[in-house]
């Protein structure tokens, strides 16, 4: 498992420090979302704003979590 997609799996099962050590090597603006997503889920809402803003994105801290990885999984299919 070293993919983004492998990431976004491991995210939908809650294996956020698996999916961590992923995303960290992935230097495309959708791995920084997945990047931001993992510190959200971490409870580093520093780390998840940077990483979110390297992606181009806003982070949101009411949005429910599994709704960020559904719009991100279906990104990526979408690639």
């Amino acid at each position: 498992m070293n993919t983004l997609h492998d990431a976004i799996v491991l995210l939908e099962n809650g294996d956020w420090k698996t999916a961590h050590t992923i995303v960290q090597s992935d230097d495309s603006t959708t791995g920084a979302w997945a990047h931001g997503i993992v510190h959200t889920l971490e409870g580093d809402l520093k780390n998840a704003r940077y990483w979110y803003g390297r992606a181009g994105r806003e982070l949101v801290v009411d949005v429910q979590i599994v709704d960020e990885i559904a719009a991100l999984k279906a990104s990526v299919a979408d690639d």
